[in-house]
């Protein structure tokens, strides 16, 4: 018995139907197909695609230290991001030139310190010790006249408001459970009122001994989020609300040597452009070889270059080609936040990749600057987890850029 003879006989019914159909039916069924494809995962991409929150009111208050010791009533804070969308709104209406609407508010002081603080308390006060200590020496206001100078730092004016002069702390509590808020408002308290001060170890204690060092009233604000949005989230949240000349982002585990701030300040006034727009990007790539990084377990050092190698596939060109995007201390002039934080969209540890990419949209210019680094006990990065929710969050948010789902309006 001939095998073809046991093939049913609609089998050849139906390739004889397939060979008399013409190929442009088949081309058109294909095309349809591969339409409907993209557009069903285009809409699965925009219904699932990671929105920030709005922030509550109450996130958009803060607490601080009074001159008497006491913990203020909640203030609101101000917000040059709120402003930045009333001059988007106007550009739209034809009201303002398009260009205007990335003016931002005047500044209020030189530098603002963003700090995302997620059940801290066991390791903000060595850290804010570090920072308070460099801010006041380097910005306080001592009385004498204004003046820039080489290595990042500024003379005093001793005036309120001045651009050039004065610091300021965000904390930004993000849903914590623990006394983080506490200790941020001690820390405050006892630092304003005590001659001298207390003065607490961080993990820099074996290098350098803290100056007692006294701050003025209102110079710690504490923002609480009602729920955990992510470091990313708590990041963004504290720079829509700076008033500094410069504002920098830092880690409150104190793993960033602070005093190398004045190193970003520095690369920052070099490289800025005719808007006074830059970004300083701390960088731990020269401490590869280190034993820091080297007594690392071998799965999160091959979690790290793997990671690394995605960074360099799925980011834009000069993004793909800095060293450390995940340090968590990176300084921006002013003029550059309404160019990166308005388009955020990012929550969680990716988000400075989103940073570095939306700077490199807008072409602003970035240095990427060695800094000094521990490894600081107490880390909050589950290494498989975290590496295999920042690789998928990499590559949604490439895809949602390159598509057009987050774009620039």
């Amino acid at each position: 018995m001939d095998s073809a003879d046991s093939i049913p006989e609609e089998f050849w019914e139906g390739m004889e139907m397939i060979a008399s159909t013409p190929y442009l039916t088949y081309l058109a069924l294909g095309a349809v197909a591969l339409i409907v494809t993209v557009t069903s995962a285009y809409i699965l991409l925009c219904t699932f695609a990671p929105t920030p929150r709005p922030p509550t009111k109450s996130e958009k208050r803060y607490i601080t230290i009074t001159e008497q010791g006491q913990v203020s009533k909640p203030e609101t804070l101000p917000c040059w991001f709120d402003n930045y969308r009333a001059l988007k709104e106007m550009a739209r209406k034809g009201l303002i030139p398009p260009e205007e609407a990335y003016q931002i508010t005047d500044a209020e002081c030189f530098m603002t310190l963003v700090i995302p603080a997620y059940n801290e308390q066991d390791r903000l006060s060595g850290m804010l010790e570090e920072a308070v200590e460099y801010l006041e020496e380097q910005y306080g206001h001592h009385g004498t006249k204004s003046r820039s100078s080489s290595n990042g730092s500024a003379q005093a004016t001793g005036r309120q408001g001045d651009p050039y002069r004065g610091w300021e702390i965000i904390l930004v509590s993000d849903g914590s459970t623990d006394k983080t808020v506490k200790v941020a408002l001690n820390f405050a308290r006892t630092h304003m009122l005590n001659k001298p001060p207390p003065t607490y170890t961080g993990p820099w204690k074996d290098q350098e001994k803290y100056k007692p060092t006294n701050i003025s009233p209102g110079t710690i604000r504490v923002v609480q989020l009602e729920q955990n949005r992510g470091k990313g989230g708590a990041v963004t949240h504290g720079m829509r609300h700076a008033r500094g000349t410069y504002v920098v982002f830092a880690d409150a585990d104190g793993a960033s040597r602070f005093p190398d701030l004045g190193k970003l300040v520095k690369q920052c006034e070099k490289i800025k452009d005719k808007m006074g727009r830059a970004i300083g990007v701390g960088s731990r790539a020269h401490m590869v070889g280190m034993d820091a990084v080297v007594k690392r377990s071998a799965l999160r050092n091959l979690l790290m270059r793997c990671f690394h190698l995605g960074i360099r596939l799925l980011t834009t060109p000069k993004t793909s080609h800095i060293k450390d995007t995940q340090c968590g201390f990176k300084l921006f002039s002013r003029p550059s936040l309404p160019y990166i934080i308005p388009y955020m969209h990012s929550e969680g540890w990716i988000f400075d990749v989103e940073m570095l990419m939306l700077a490199e949209s807008a072409d602003i210019p970035v240095a990427e600057v060695a800094i000094g680094w521990k490894e600081v006990e107490g880390s909050k990065l589950n290494v498989i987890n975290d590496s295999i929710g920042m690789a998928v969050g990499l590559a949604w948010l490439r895809v949602a850029w390159a598509v057009g789902i987050y774009k620039r309006d």
